[in-house]
């Protein structure tokens, strides 16, 4: 798995994998604290990663939450409800980084 991860973090996890395990546990054991659904999750964190503004993080739950079977519409939506929260800016900038990772 940490050998097709992009970027810092796939690296971290090849330098540390007892780190990168910690938290793969960690997220595990937070993914099974409630009642969310998979896909609920994913666009939670697709959330998330948005309001921190962070467009690596962006495009990894963008391109997870496709190769999940999650449909891009849903995607454009969760970036276009950042627009009350966040500001139009933010929100559009999000909505570019999602599409950065669509398949042309």
């Amino acid at each position: 798995m940490t050998k097709s991860m992009p970027g810092a973090a796939g690296d971290l996890a090849e330098q540390q994998p007892d780190i990168w395990n910690a938290y793969a546990a960690l997220g595990k054991a937070c993914a099974e604290a409630g009642p969310l659904t998979d896909r609920e999750r994913r666009l939670v964190k697709l959330a998330l990663a948005i309001g921190a503004s962070s467009e690596g993080a962006v495009h990894s739950h963008s391109r997870r939450a496709r190769s999940e079977g999650i449909e891009d519409s849903a995607l454009a939506q969760v970036a276009l409800l950042a627009i009350g929260p966040l500001g139009l800016p933010r929100a559009v900038a999000a909505k570019t980084w999602i599409e950065d990772t669509a398949k042309k």
